[in-house]
C-alpha cells in the first residue's frame, strides 16, 4: 500500500502528548496518527451502523402499543370469525 505524506497542524500541548506517547510505544508519530485515524474511522462506522440499526427498529411499537395491537387483533378475529 502506498503511503501519502501530509502536513497537519495541531496545538502544541496535543503534539507534546502525541510525541510522548509515540516514544512510550516506540513507534513513529506518523504511525501513531495512523492508528488514531483508523480507530476514529472505525468508531464513526460503528456509530453509523448503530444509528441504522436503531432506525430500522424505530417502527417497533412500545409495550403499550404492542398490548393495544394484540387486543385489536383479537377483536378483529372475533369480528371475522363467522365470515370464514
Amino acid at each position: 500500500m502506498a503511503n501519502v505524506k501530509t502536513a497537519i497542524s495541531v496545538d502544541k500541548p496535543l503534539f507534546d502528548e502525541v510525541d510522548a506517547l509515540a516514544q512510550e510505544m516506540e513507534v513513529s508519530r506518523s504511525y501513531l496518527f495512523t492508528l488514531a485515524a483508523r480507530e476514529y474511522i472505525q468508531r464513526h462506522k460503528s456509530q453509523k451502523m448503530l444509528e441504522a440499526v436503531n432506525a430500522a427498529h424505530d417502527d417497533v411499537p412500545d409495550p403499550a402499543g404492542e398490548s393495544l395491537q394484540t387486543r385489536m387483533r383479537s377483536k378483529h378475529r372475533e369480528l371475522v370469525a363467522d365470515q370464514w
